[in-house]
């Protein structure tokens, strides 16, 4: 089930980041506002344990994942790649 992150797309929001995949993540709208609400879903619970990530949000082929402002992008980016590409 490993997606690939096509590309980065800016937001209107400096502190998110849209991440265009290579196939669907899910079939409809899905919302993580804190890690604690993605504690049923193993693909938004990796994604909150990088350092940083404060939101997560999964609609079709694409996930919008917000960080912290003191958090950097090159750090951030390539966690997203790995949690995205090991997902089961």
């Amino acid at each position: 089930m490993a997606f690939s992150v096509l590309s980065f797309e800016a937001t209107p929001n400096p502190n998110a980041v849209k991440c265009i995949l290579d196939r669907p993540i899910s079939t409809g709208p899905r919302s993580f506002l804190n890690a604690a609400a993605a504690e049923g879903d193993p693909i938004a619970r990796a994604l909150f344990a990088v350092e940083g990530v404060t939101c997560v949000l999964m609609n079709g082929g694409w996930v919008t994942v917000n960080k912290r402002a003191e958090t950097a992008w090159s750090a951030v980016k390539p966690q997203i790649k790995r949690v995205l590409r090991e997902a089961e």
